[in-house]
């Protein structure tokens, strides 16, 4: 064990978190999350709380507490405040039950989940009567009945509403896409759908176990993991058994982000897939390692074809998390959210963290111009497929705090840009921002007036790299206010004196 200082956010004072040696700085600020207040934290002292809630049994309660300490799985957090208003449940890490050189352990999962399923209706017999926000009331407000009406036969057996089902509680999965990257598979392919939906597939019918064969799921077709198809049919067999007294239902789905995830270490809560190749203090992540061994890359000849601009790791984006939803569909008992592939992309780009630089030597192009007398040298950088990365301004003869700012400018869009800013957004912004300088264009036929330096720049990049040449905006000239008429009100009578004065007057344009 050691002591680490942590806190639940960046606001809140520090607290010592005592933890596993090898477990990190983000797994200290989830249990800091999970057990508020401003006191130290002792993983062992708050984990032997839901522990003796959950069980009486010393050989159960040593199996949640290695499962813990694996981080393979931990209950969710009304569980850690023994909280039990309503069906408490698991989060489970597929990942952790990746074994080296061995591949996914589909016999200890399947141990794990019938001992979580054991638990969770354990408590919910145990902890029926705290559960004050599922209290049936159904004759709470029925009308009182008549004396004079007849008494109406007992319904038969066969006539009877079959009462809704118990729900002892939920197994939550999560990490998915890290479970895959450990045995090889990614997850944008039909061998890793393929793979996911038969680990799904076996999470239900452990967990359904004892509820009757009507409520169990169909096996997928292909399983692709090696020996995943014999424990598959195993569970089969043994759920599939008509029962005259099923258990309680224990549901199963996908997990939403919450402090729990980072106790066990996961990259990517529930089934998304993995954004990010680094982990947030910069090193590779284990996913990340295990998709270099896989495809036969080191470290450094990763590195090596990255900065040659090689796609070592292609990263999957949202139309294989859609894809992977409709594949899940229907081996599990709660879906997450629908993902959404229509979602901004620029978002996701810039989570990923991941820079793309530009090559020592690549090409570009330069322009001089000049903006209403102000000269402005247009400097560009691109990759070898010919997109833009980099963007440099300098206006030569300007102040220096103007020079400054145009180049600052250009170097944080270069900087978005690297980082996969599309260059549309950049276009759509600062196309036709109106500041001084602005005037007539000379230099370059891409424009003939401009309104500021910045409208010329991002409509001449808009010509260059998206083939798109963007009509001049209006000159401000023709948008300013008409000069007044002068008054035109002479008198009638010539011999009036006024006339005279003003007669004196001359006009000069």
């Amino acid at each position: 064990m050691s002591t680490l200082q942590a806190a639940a956010d960046p606001d809140a004072p520090l607290r010592s978190v005592t933890l596993p040696a090898e477990w990190d700085a983000d797994a200290a600020s989830a249990l800091a999350q999970l057990v508020p207040g401003t006191h130290a934290v002792d993983l062992a002292t708050v984990a032997s709380r839901w522990v003796d809630a959950l069980t009486q049994d010393d050989a159960t309660a040593r199996s949640l507490v290695w499962l813990l300490l694996l981080r393979q799985a931990a209950p969710t957090e009304p569980v850690w405040s023994c909280e039990f208003d309503r069906p408490p449940g698991f989060l489970v890490n597929l990942a952790a039950f990746i074994s080296p050189g061995e591949g996914f352990a589909a016999e200890t999962f399947v141990a794990a989940i019938r001992l979580l399923s054991s638990v969770l209706r354990s408590a919910a017999r145990t902890t029926a009567d705290q559960r004050n926000g599922e209290l049936p009331l159904p004759d709470l407000f029925a009308p009182a009945p008549e004396a004079e009406a007849p008494v109406k036969p007992a319904a038969k057996d066969s006539d009877e509403q079959p009462a809704p089902p118990v729900i002892a509680g939920d197994i939550m999965l999560t990490n998915l896409d890290a479970c895959l990257a450990g045995v090889g598979l990614d997850y944008d392919s039909e061998d890793g759908r393929a793979a996911a939906c038969a680990i799904a597939t076996l999470a239900t019918l452990t967990a359904h176990s004892g509820t009757g064969p009507e409520s169990l799921p169909l096996p997928p077709v292909r399983t692709v993991l090696p020996g995943l198809s014999e424990t598959l049919r195993a569970v089969w067999r043994e759920a599939a058994v008509a029962t005259e007294t099923p258990l309680a239902t224990v549901e199963t789905g996908f997990s939403t982000c919450s402090a729990v995830d980072g106790l066990l270490g996961v990259e990517a809560c529930g089934m998304a897939p993995v954004f990010s190749l680094l982990r947030p203090d910069g090193r590779l992540s284990p996913s990340t390692r295990n998709r270099l061994d896989a495809r036969g890359f080191t470290t450094e000849t990763a590195l090596a074809g990255a900065l040659a601009g090689e796609p070592v790791l292609p990263l999957p984006g949202p139309n294989a998390h859609m894809a992977m939803y409709r594949a899940l569909t229907g081996f599990i008992d709660r879906m997450p959210a629908r993902p959404d592939p229509t979602a901004q992309t620029l978002v996701r780009k810039l989570e990923r963290g991941m820079r793309r630089a530009l090559p020592p030597r690549h090409g570009g192009f330069t322009q001089k111009t000049s903006i209403g007398g102000h000269r402005l040298f247009l400097r560009t950088g691109e990759y070898e497929d010919g997109t833009l990365g980099e963007l440099a301004l300098n206006p030569t003869r300007e102040s220096s705090m103007v020079k400054g700012l145009m180049e600052s400018f250009g170097e944080a869009v270069s900087i978005g840009l690297q980082y996969g800013a599309p260059l549309e957004a950049y276009v759509s912004s600062f196309a036709y921002s109106c500041f001084g300088p602005s005037g007539t264009v000379e230099g370059d036929p891409v424009a003939s007036y401009a309104t500021s330096m910045l409208d010329y720049t991002f409509r001449a990049l808009s010509d260059a790299y998206l083939d798109k040449k963007l009509p001049d905006g209006p000159h401000q000239d023709s948008q300013m206010d008409p000069d007044p008429l002068l008054p035109l009100d002479f008198p009638a009578q010539e011999s009036d004196p006024a006339l005279r004065k003003r007669g004196s007057l001359r006009l000069v344009s």
